[in-house]
């Protein structure tokens, strides 16, 4: 008999893990189409003449035991240090979610120095970068906070997070209103709103709530003082169990040796090694319907042109949601097509900076050194960079010289914008002289640099998203198309996220569940579907 056959649009994080998981567990062959010759969508890792760039930055943590054992089989854990047993490394990277251990096969670790297949353990640091100055990450209570905001902000804030307590906004509607009810008009306006809406191009009042419940979930000031107390006396946990702490306030995160990309490139051999096909270049721009259901889909060779059907009996599709309403063959009604087209995202831009050295230093006994954080939120409302990450404090291995400093500053924009539109040389120019201006770096230091241009990076919750559950419900009611991972469920989900929507598809078709409710309900609760 002929096996059965699914078609996977997409090669990120949902997409590998989905025809990984179908070869794993079911008799479906998977056959993943993919738009570029990278896998791994957004989490990939880019190369840059011996130096590798984490577009966005992905750490990988995630509060479900399942992607954390999923991520442990695949790349080992770093050794422990010298003189430290293996038993205790076990102990040392346990996750007891539920009083289970998870580790990577035959507790097997690996040496970074040596050995290429490894995932590294990261102390986590990011700060906010305002008036010149460095703040923490979420803002933390501190005599050094205190100093720099100066009395009169901080007693301003203190009464503007009072007010929010004691008559908070009913019925929040948008996104200003939902950072007010949490921090108050006053930090909102301090640490939020620049940038926030440099993220977005849009005011805060013209995004939905929904955004901060699905990226913020429980922060506020008191989750924030809460953890800050409880941190005081408690010991530091031996694990990276983390679970009751929320996403922004992580302190430790796996990271492989060579950025998110290594892991997906290691995913894509399994899949093929297992026997299914990945195919490069590939645009989908045909997806034919007859009543409901998906009988075949079409695609275009991105530098030949040529044409390839492709049938099947399962499509998921990890493809932005309006494109593939636009593909759509016969055409969808028209308020589906009117929504589908009213759908935004973001665009982004990352410029790949390598310098002989930074001027902002981390002073300590040993003298000053490359401060450590992973990337700084640059809250100046003078500049248009949004984020700026240090590439050398994701893994040391990043970096081809480990004397040199190589950063990613990240731009939000509109793809055919004024920044989209730049030049390459235009771009590192404004680069430079923005990281210049802020006091972050000489221009004279910079030695090499390069620019990358990912569109639709962000699904926005503005535009015509308010609909959204009209156009779900319609692409719903195709029984053998399933809508996967960021793009393709337009949806702000982390890689893990998008991995779990995968992971639960093929949980549905083992135990012949229809219903695809509970694909949708993954990163709606804080837990991830499981209990504290």
């Amino acid at each position: 008999m002929t096996k059965k056959q699914a078609i996977i649009i997409g090669a990120g994080p949902a997409g590998l893990t989905l025809a990984l998981e179908l070869l794993r567990r079911t008799d479906i062959q998977p056959v993943i189409l993919e738009q570029s010759e990278y896998m791994g969508g957004i989490s990939r890792t880019v190369r840059y003449k011996g130096n590798r760039m984490d577009i966005g930055g992905h750490r990988f943590f995630s509060k479900s035991d399942r992607v954390m054992q999923w991520w442990f089989e695949m790349l080992p854990l770093e050794r422990p240090p010298e003189g430290q047993p293996e038993s205790e490394v076990v102990r040392e990277i346990a996750y007891h979610g539920r009083r289970r251990t998870v580790r990577s096969p035959d507790r097997r670790s690996a040496d970074p120095s040596r050995d290429e297949e490894v995932m590294l353990v990261r102390k986590r640091k990011s700060r906010i970068y305002f008036r010149r100055k460095f703040f923490d990450y979420p803002i933390a209570l501190s005599t050094d906070t205190l100093k720099k905001i100066g009395l009169g902000q901080t007693l301003r804030i203190g009464l503007s997070y009072l007010t929010s307590v004691i008559a908070p906004i009913r019925d929040e509607k948008n996104l200003e209103q939902f950072f007010i009810n949490r921090f108050g008009w006053q930090l909102y306006q301090t640490f939020f709103r620049s940038y926030t809406e440099k993220v977005w191009g849009v005011p805060c009042r013209e995004i939905s709530a929904a955004w901060g419940a699905q990226r913020v979930k429980g922060l506020s000031i008191r989750r924030a003082i809460s953890h800050m107390i409880k941190d005081l006396f408690r010991a530091k946990p031996n694990d990276l169990e983390q679970k009751g702490i929320e996403t922004s306030l992580i302190e430790r995160f796996l990271y492989p040796k060579y950025g998110p990309g290594q892991m997906w490139e290691r995913v894509a051999r399994q899949v093929v090694e297992l026997g299914g096909q990945i195919i490069t270049n590939q645009t989908v721009d045909r997806i034919h319907t007859t009543a409901n259901r998906i009988s075949a889909i079409e695609s275009r060779h991105s530098l030949n042109h040529e044409r390839s059907n492709f049938a099947g009996d399962y499509f998921f599709s990890t493809m932005p949601v309006k494109e593939l309403v636009r593909a759509l063959e016969p055409h969808a009604p028209e308020d589906i097509v009117e929504i589908s087209e009213g759908l935004i995202y973001r665009d982004f831009i990352t410029v790949g900076l390598l310098l002989n050295s930074i001027k902002v230093k981390d002073a300590n006994l040993a003298g000053e050194k490359l401060i450590k954080d992973n990337w700084i939120y640059i809250q100046e409302p003078d500049v248009a960079l949004g984020r700026l990450q240090i590439f050398n404090n994701w893994s040391p291995y990043l970096v081809a010289d480990p004397s040199k400093v190589w950063l990613g500053l990240e731009y939000f924009c509109n793809e055919g914008d004024t920044l989209w539109s730049k030049s390459d040389r235009d771009m590192i120019e404004l680069a430079a002289d923005e990281l210049e201006q802020i006091d972050i770096i000489e221009k004279s230091e910079v030695l090499d640099a390069t620019v990358i241009r990912v569109p639709k990076t962000y699904p926005a919750y503005f535009g015509t998203y308010d609909r959204f559950d009209v156009l779900r419900e319609y692409l719903d009611h195709f029984e053998n198309l399933f809508l996967l991972g960021r793009n393709g469920m337009h949806k702000y989900n982390n890689q893990d996220h998008s991995m779990l929507t995968a992971m639960i598809a093929v949980d549905n078709l083992v135990e012949g569940r229809t219903d695809k409710s509970n694909i949708w309900a993954v990163n709606t609760e804080e837990d991830y579907h499981e209990s504290k």
